[in-house]
């Protein structure tokens, strides 16, 4: 019992086989999965609901990535606020902060992943989190907290730190606001110690696991295009880290997703 809680399923990385990866996916024991709405940017946001439609199994959410934050206008604000009034909806993201990569100005980044909380805040939608620092690994982190703290904290709707690669004093804060950590592949990297670090440390009831598919292959599949079935990887990393077995790291973590997301 294994749930996907954040996968980009969208795309020409899986045009040719997308049914084919659904089938591995449920073969490898997932119950669920959460395809991400950002797509090519604003204008396909709608990318994961239109993939969840079609099955029972499948959840999606909407949202600006900062990548693409220079290309939201008052009609991509619009058309979120639209989405999140979609039946398989159930996050606004993921949204959040990148000072890696830089492809839309930091400011901007900031106001417009202010603009979607106030969205997500608005429609009772819980918030899936990016965070990816520059060389200075304390600037995004800084910001983030600050932003969620000064805009989100109070409305108790909490959200997800996706794909997770800070250390316990960054996830400690996130827990505090209510947010859920989700751990992908890169934990079985071997130069990701503060993360498997913090793995072991995060209560297990706040911990989701997650592909982040098409990216981050765990081990043994690194180097590879990822797909959802291979979550079990990184249920076994954390596991292991946890003196536990990956069945029951699976279940626990789908029961944390269902509960926290109000499904079942």
């Amino acid at each position: 019992m294994f749930v996907d809680s954040h996968c980009h399923l969208d795309g020409p990385k899986f045009a040719q086989d997308r049914g084919e990866v659904l089938f591995r996916a449920q073969e490898a024991g997932l119950e669920a999965l959460v395809v991400i709405g950002n797509g090519e940017g604003p204008a396909d946001m709608d990318c994961g609901a239109r993939l969840a439609e079609g099955h029972d199994w499948m959840w999606a959410t909407a949202g600006v990535h900062p990548h693409e934050a220079r290309l939201a206008d008052e009609a991509a604000y619009q058309s979120l606020d639209r989405l999140t009034q979609h039946p398989k909806i159930i996050a606004v993201g993921e949204t959040g902060l990148d000072y890696h990569y830089d492809h839309s100005p930091r400011e901007v980044q900031r106001a417009v992943f202010v603009r979607q909380m106030e969205i997500a805040r608005a429609r009772k939608k819980p918030i899936v989190i990016h965070n990816r620092p520059s060389d200075n690994t304390e600037n995004a982190w800084v910001d983030l907290l600050h932003l969620l703290d000064e805009h989100w904290a109070s409305s108790g709707l909490g959200g997800v730190l996706h794909c997770f690669t800070g250390e316990w004093k960054h996830a400690r804060a996130a827990l505090d606001m209510g947010f859920m950590i989700s751990f992908a592949g890169n934990v079985t990297y071997p130069k990701a110690q503060s993360t498997r670090d913090a793995a072991r440390e995060i209560p297990l009831d706040r911990m989701l696991i997650e592909t982040d598919s098409p990216y981050l292959a765990p081990v043994p599949h690194r180097g590879k295009r990822n797909e959802p079935a291979y979550v079990v990887e990184t249920a076994g990393q954390i596991a292991e880290l946890r003196g536990m077995t990956r069945d029951e790291l699976g279940l626990a973590t789908t029961e944390n997703f269902y509960r926290f997301f109000n499904l079942r």
